[in-house]
């Protein structure tokens, strides 16, 4: 039920287009940009799909992120105490954190007003290459979370809610996927996974870039990320062995092994895509139907390249 004191803000115009949630997070907001009032404040919807609400709030120079999320979308708090916080990792500041009728809303800091999507150059590209790095050489203490049995998982789940198209899969994620993964996690450790490391969740202020939207965050030997970040590139006409030699160079680590943590990656990435996509995504975001044969053929082109 909407509250009294809503229905009279929506009637003075106090919120105008702002949806009525944002009342639970307007103390934080109105300290962190120096309002007077909730009526003095503009609003600028960034994004709106099934499971996540995103805002700029400002006033003057001064502007916050302002999110809502729910489903997968709502552990990006779970994320920051986890991870974020506690490992300095270069992510906006939180500011306040809010849990209401099942969803998670959250003040972040506003770190630019550009995404690497809306202007993807190559130097942006490159930048996103040395945070990846920065990420990567931080030691963390757990163990992985997406090791075989996760993978097979996956597996299972998109051939059981996409039987035709995805006959066979099981079989080759169990005969060639696994043993690979479970060989891989005897050889490295496990290290910080963004989880959605693409163009629209990299920001530059004009300054510095910025990876957001930490909800997909986990711990793994593998490189999706990476796997994530040059496939966009390379859609783009960008030269992905540049990228991967820039990576390689940033995080002083071994090509042959990165290749195969990126290759692994990518078909982590590519199952979890199509389980969202199969269980969640065609309910709230419908056009992601669309998505599932591209992405089993995806899974398939990454499969024949394991040894």
């Amino acid at each position: 039920m909407r509250t009294a004191r809503a229905l009279l803000a929506e009637r003075e115009g106090v919120y105008g287009v702002l949806p009525e949630w944002i009342e639970a997070v307007e103390p934080a907001v109105l300290k962190a940009t120096g309002a007077p009032a909730p009526g003095d404040l503009g609003g600028e919807q960034l994004r709106r799909w099934g499971s996540s609400e995103v805002w700029r709030l400002s006033y003057g120079l001064r502007s916050v992120i302002v999110k809502r999320g729910s489903d997968t979308q709502s552990t990006e708090g779970t994320a920051y105490e986890r991870y974020v916080r506690p490992l300095r990792l270069p992510a906006p500041e939180l500011i306040e954190l809010v849990h209401l009728d099942g969803a998670v809303l959250l003040v972040m800091e506003d770190v630019g007003r550009v995404t690497l999507e809306q202007e993807p150059s190559l130097e942006g590209f490159l930048a996103a290459v040395d945070l990846l790095a920065e990420i990567r050489s931080v030691p963390v203490d757990g163990a992985s979370e997406f090791d075989a049995d996760r993978l097979s998982d996956l597996a299972a789940r998109v051939a059981e809610g996409r039987p035709e198209p995805a006959s066979g899969l099981v079989e080759r994620v169990e005969n060639r996927l696994r043993p690979a993964v479970a060989d891989l996690h005897r050889m490295v450790r496990p290290r910080v996974v963004h989880g959605d490391y693409v163009g629209k969740n990299l920001v530059t202020d004009g300054r510095r870039w910025t990876p957001v939207d930490w909800p997909l965050t986990y711990l793994a030997p593998q490189l999706p990320d990476l796997y994530t970040l040059t496939r966009e590139a390379v859609a783009l006409g960008h030269d992905r062995d540049h990228l991967v030699t820039r990576y390689c160079e940033a995080a002083g680590t071994d090509r042959t092994l990165v290749e195969r943590q990126t290759l692994i990656g990518g078909c982590g990435f590519t199952l979890r895509a199509l389980a969202w996509v199969i269980e969640e995504g065609v309910h709230t975001v419908p056009s992601s139907k669309d998505w599932i044969t591209p992405l089993l053929d995806e899974l398939d082109g990454l499969l024949d390249q394991l040894p």
